[in-house]
């Protein structure tokens, strides 16, 4: 395996339990922004960044698409929130079904078995709820509702909308030897005690225990080298240790760099025989790139002042959620969305109560009171819906920038199309309803109706998928139903690259099935000299 950054140490990178006043500017950065000197969250995980020093990408004008990378073992499933929702039977036929987009070369039942595999090894809370929409998993008993979950429900409850016990991949029992979460609700920096999902601490060690699996870190991949056959032959990749150029030689090839990072590992891999990119004789590598149409409210309950202070923090993910609802019946866009919800007294942390400060005049005893007064009354309410894939979103290789390592950077043409801006506007509606039925006022949104791309987070959710696709067609796709490249048989993509579409399941559970999946086959492929 070659990593672009370096091992994981959790005592070093993993930093749940410290509090903001033991970091250096207590967690905001030496600018006050979040980000140390080197681009890394102080309070995150470390080396997670939109902006790595030294490794920049490129966004086209108007384009407003942002990419966070991950430059250590893991990647990103070391901070994600850890939803963990199978995509439908219909999240695969939607072309079928409205006439827009794609279909997959797959179907859910031939997914069905590793999402099954991957609940069982993985963990997974949440409860059997039989919905169309969203299939139901192996779960472990769920955590109870937060009081501010509890406060939504019943705006829900009121308004007829399900909301039902979150699904997120934290084990609430013992599983394989990792003990059961224990609700500090700091996921997203990292788990000592291994209770929720990551690579990095839940399948790499795994890997390593057999003996056959060799790690180099800090190896920047360059360039796919190919044989005189047409088949992948070695990899060249930049020692950034030594600033050399290193080969390893390999009888078949795996990408999981990130659907971005991937494509641009294709598009630089040029030759003879793949003058446009390896394995893109189809001409789609970078195309269709996808993220997740999402919005978001904060609404203010002043009922949960009353409440007496009690540690009820739970996971770092969400404890109810919403499953896309109106799947029967017409809407004034296609697909559907779902909603997540997170509220709660989190660890206090900088930044936390400018609102209030805003508000309230004075200092001391009296600001703090208000502070108090106000700690863990907010509540978001966030959508997470499917972007039908457009012309205008892909990425390229730029021309005219390279890294620090000498490797030409990505370029990015991302557009956000009026079936994602009308369900943003939909989610800004709903959200607004569910918080004054629950009795409590709106006082932060995101976007507006005079922004080109109205309520939608315009950068994006870190939800890229879609530019490697599969499909049956060589012409129009870049890999088989296996993740398994159409040109270079002994090449395969198992990263959110391989997605034909991107429904509001969060892509992370539909990955790992899809390479446990294109694991079987390529192991099988090799054992009949296939490769």
């Amino acid at each position: 395996m070659l990593e672009a950054g370096p091992l994981l140490d959790p005592a070093k990178h993993f930093s749940e339990h410290l509090w903001p006043y033991q970091l250096p500017h207590r967690g905001a950065g030496i600018s006050g922004s979040g980000y140390d000197a080197s681009g890394s969250r102080e309070l995150d995980v470390a080396f997670i960044s939109g902006n790595i020093p030294g490794e920049p990408y490129v966004n086209a004008p108007g384009s407003p698409f942002g990419w966070d990378r991950a430059r250590i073992l893991g990647g990103r499933t070391n901070h994600f929130t850890r939803v963990w929702l199978r995509m439908a039977e219909a999240d695969f036929k939607g072309r079928s079904l409205d006439g827009a987009g794609y279909d997959w070369p797959i179907t859910y039942k031939d997914l069905k078995p590793y999402y099954d595999k991957s609940d069982a090894y993985v963990g997974a809370y949440g409860t059997k709820e039989n919905i169309p929409s969203a299939p139901d998993g192996i779960f472990q008993p769920p955590p109870h509702p937060r009081c501010s979950d509890v406060v939504i429900q019943r705006g829900c409850k009121k308004l007829g909308i399900p909301c039902v016990p979150g699904r997120a991949a934290i084990i609430t029992r013992t599983l394989n030897g990792r003990p059961p979460c224990h609700y500090c609700n700091q996921c997203e920096r990292g788990c000592g005690t291994n209770s929720n999902f990551s690579s990095s601490q839940t399948l790499i060690p795994a890997a390593l225990a057999t003996g056959r699996l060799m790690i180099i870190p800090n190896a920047m991949a360059r360039e796919i080298l190919v044989g005189d056959d047409g088949k992948a032959c070695k990899v060249s990749y930049i020692d950034k240790t030594t600033r050399t150029e290193q080969q390893v030689r390999a009888r078949a090839f795996v990408l999981g760099a990130s659907a971005c990072e991937s494509a641009r590992l294709l598009l630089n891999s040029k030759s003879a025989l793949f003058p446009n990119g390896l394995a893109n004789s189809s001409g789609v590598v970078g195309r269709y790139l996808m993220d997740s149409p999402s919005s978001g409210v904060i609404g203010y309950f002043p009922q949960l002042e009353k409440l007496p202070p009690h540690n009820h923090d739970g996971t770092g993910s969400v404890h109810v959620y919403t499953p896309w609802w109106k799947y029967d019946r017409r809407n004034k866009f296609l697909r559907g969305y779902h909603i997540e919800v997170y509220g709660g007294r989190n660890m206090p942390s900088v930044g936390m109560f400018h609102g209030i400060s805003e508000e309230v005049e004075g200092y001391g005893r009296p600001l703090k009171q208000a502070c108090r007064k106000r700690y863990g009354t907010h509540v978001s309410v966030e959508g997470r819906g499917e972007m039908i894939p457009n012309q205008k979103s892909y990425c390229e290789i730029d021309p005219n920038t390279v890294d620090q390592w000498g490797i030409p950077v990505l370029r990015f043409h991302f557009a956000w199309g009026e079936n994602d801006i009308r369900m943003a506007q939909d989610m800004r509606e709903t959200f607004n309803a569910i918080i004054e039925a629950a009795g409590g006022k709106t006082v932060s949104e995101i976007g507006s109706a005079a922004s080109p791309w109205g309520y939608l987070y315009e950068t994006g959710v870190a939800h890229e998928v879609g530019t490697v696709r599969m499909g049956s067609d060589p012409k129009t796709s870049v890999l088989n139903g296996f993740c398994q490249a159409h040109n270079v048989k002994n090449l395969f993509v198992t990263d959110g690259a391989c997605f034909v579409t991107n429904p509001d399941k969060n892509p992370t559970a539909t990955i790992l099935a899809l390479s446990w999946r294109a694991s079987e086959y390529l192991l099988s492929e090799a054992r009949k000299g296939n490769l």
